[in-house]
């Protein structure tokens, strides 16, 4: 591995209705709590591509998106709104290995990898 570099993320209250709009993913598991718990879950989740954008503009950074060739993620569990994820990547030669970890140690993104040019 050639480097590591870490950085930690809280997702705002309203980034899932933010994207809702933003996307037309309007689906009331990400936008009402009250519906999403009764759905059997803790609150209502951020958007799962969502999530990748995040993981994707981190991977990313300032240069060209048009670098980025190809990504895999698995999405392992539901972000929260007030979650704290933490992306780690790991740039490896042919491809960058990444993981995306809430403030739990939860894997919320897993089997994560892209490759950039």
């Amino acid at each position: 591995m050639n480097e590591r570099k870490k950085q930690t993320f809280t997702i705002d209250k309203y980034l899932p209705i933010y994207y809702a709009g933003a996307s037309g993913d309007f689906n009331l598991i990400h936008i009402d709590p009250e519906f999403a718990r009764k759905q059997g879950l803790k609150a209502n989740i951020l958007q799962g591509l969502c999530t990748l954008g995040i993981a994707t503009g981190f991977l990313v950074g300032q240069d060209d998106p048009d670098k980025l060739k190809s990504i895999k993620v698995r999405f392992a569990n539901p972000v929260l709104p007030g979650d704290k994820l933490t992306f780690a990547i790991e740039n490896t030669d042919a491809e960058e290995e990444f993981s995306a970890v809430n403030q739990r140690g939860d894997e919320v993104l897993s089997d994560c990898s892209a490759e950039l040019s």
